[in-house]
């Protein structure tokens, strides 16, 4: 019987008209739409469904309207019974909430706050990311530790295998982007971006988060949730919230992640929220899972639903 596992993505999965299609069709998704408006006392639905484009890019509501989004689709699924959720960066806060450690409210909060502080830490202290296609981890992390010599830099994201992103100052970044030309990366690329996230260049932002974090409820998981900075179930409220905290700074280990759910036996592999980019990653981590996904009403209709 196959095993279920749901992830869920991060920023850079946003499109202007995102979850309009599940508000229009069905009453569930309305309400949860209108609440999100509610709580955050915005109409962060407006955003969702007209952008504009630049205004749904800018992180403070990039974070908040994927999020949305991947709730709501996730609520006409859960009868598809995942046993355990990942979410690559951003998406953690989903998996958290599908896996019942966070209220949709509370998690709501955080994402905006959340997305407020990268945004405000991108400007204090300027950074910037590139991908880095074509080397094995090892050779990057160790092309990163030479560019440290220019300035900050770090892996930022272990996609999948040959697939990084590297984060940092202007300056670390460009270096090691020299560097990973010379010793022969099929592609490295600059991202416009608004900030060094998963970097050192982070951490005011880390610590503005830690407050919020330490004042919201955290229950245990329902079901293992396997954590970006570790790459490894958690389930305790505690190591929950911690694990949050180190986020910002840290790697995201997706491609570890994805090794990890297969080992403790994921067969099948849902994506829910907007997008196919987490499906692709998986199939070039572990070819022999099934993978779909579930963006919009067509999708879930397909499937049933939970109520």
């Amino acid at each position: 019987m196959a095993t279920t596992a749901f992830v869920f993505p991060g920023q850079g999965s946003q499109y202007v008209g995102m979850a309009n299609d599940l508000y229009e069709n069905d009453p569930h998704s309305r309400a949860l739409i209108e609440e999100a408006d509610s709580v955050l006392g915005t109409s962060l639905s407006s955003i969702l469904f007209e952008g504009p484009e630049e205004t749904l890019r800018q992180t403070h509501n990039t974070q908040p309207a994927i999020f949305l989004h991947s709730i709501v689709v996730a609520r006409k699924l859960a009868h598809l019974q995942p046993a355990m959720v990942a979410g690559h960066s951003l998406g953690e806060y989903s998996a958290l909430v599908m896996a019942g450690a966070l209220s949709f409210a509370d998690g709501l909060r955080l994402v905006r706050l959340r997305g407020e502080l990268m945004q405000q830490a991108g400007i204090a202290r300027k950074g910037t990311m590139a991908a880095v296609v074509g080397l094995a981890a090892e050779a990057t992390e160790e092309l990163c530790r030479e560019a440290s010599a220019a300035g900050i830099v770090q892996p930022a994201n272990f996609n999948s295998p040959g697939q990084i992103v590297i984060s940092g100052s202007v300056e670390g970044v460009h270096k090691a982007m020299e560097l990973a030309r010379a010793r022969g990366a099929k592609m490295v690329k600059e991202l416009v971006v608004s900030g060094a996230f998963h970097s050192p260049l982070m951490e005011s932002a880390r610590e503005g988060l830690k407050k919020a974090l330490d004042t919201t409820t955290f229950n245990d998981a329902r079901i293992p949730v396997y954590a970006n900075v570790t790459a490894e179930p958690v389930t305790r409220a505690a190591a929950i919230r911690d694990l949050l905290y180190q986020q910002l700074t840290m790697p995201v280990r997706w491609e570890q992640s994805v090794r990890s759910m297969v080992r403790d036996g994921a067969t099948d592999f849902i994506e829910i929220g907007p997008g196919k980019v987490l499906q692709g990653l998986i199939k070039r981590t572990e070819a022999s899972v099934q993978t779909r996904g579930f963006d919009k009403w067509q999708d879930v209709q397909a499937a049933g639903s939970s109520r």
